[in-house]
């Protein structure tokens, strides 16, 4: 029985159980958010074309019988009666599009938070450029600002300093032929022994 709870418990406290459980919370108060936006401020005003329009009171009374059923005062009964219900699915259709439109607005402003983020860090980067470096383009007259010629300073930089490692190589090879070490002059020897 411990193993069963140990294993409930490792289950429960996973990220993945927790996050699933605030979006299931935050999407049951969105949803009422949405509902409230639809049902008080939208389907009024929808409410009021249709009346414009088919003479309707309001969407609850949009519906096309198929078996009417009358109580014994020859009053319509809905609860007895066939019926296809348009305006219930009129406001399901208006509720998904509500919830589709919020939803297609918190993604876009989401989104651009992450690019702002991302630009931010990349601007972090850029001020972690070396004093030696600030200091070399400031002769340069290269502004932080100006990405293009930071990222020709630092192009040229790295070109010389492939070039200072390519120099020291060779002034390294030349040396060691002014100057062979025991090694070098065996292996010539046996290169000259071969021949």
């Amino acid at each position: 029985m411990k193993k069963f709870f140990a294993e409930f418990k490792k289950f429960i406290t996973r990220g993945n159980i927790v996050d699933m459980a605030v979006g299931v919370i935050v999407g049951s108060s969105f949803t009422a958010i949405v509902n409230g936006l639809s049902n008080n401020i939208l389907k009024p005003l929808i409410n009021w074309m249709l009346a414009a329009i088919f003479g309707a009171d309001s969407l609850s009374e949009i519906y096309t019988m198929l078996k009417p059923a009358y109580d014994e005062e020859g009053v319509l009964d809905l609860a007895e009666s066939i019926y296809i219900d348009w305006g219930a699915f009129i406001n399901a259709v208006i509720n998904f599009f509500l919830i589709a439109l919020v939803l297609f607005v918190i993604v876009k402003i989401v989104n651009k938070f992450r690019e702002g983020q991302k630009e931010f860090a990349g601007n972090l980067a850029n001020d972690k450029i070396a004093k030696a470096d600030r200091k070399e383009m400031r002769k340069l007259g290269i502004k932080r600002s100006d990405t293009e010629a930071v990222a020709a300073y630092y192009a040229e930089k790295a070109r010389k300093a492939e070039e200072a490692k390519k120099e020291a190589e060779e002034k390294a090879r030349l040396e060691r032929l002014a100057n062979p070490t025991t090694e070098d002059l065996l292996k010539e020897i046996r290169d000259l022994l071969r021949k």
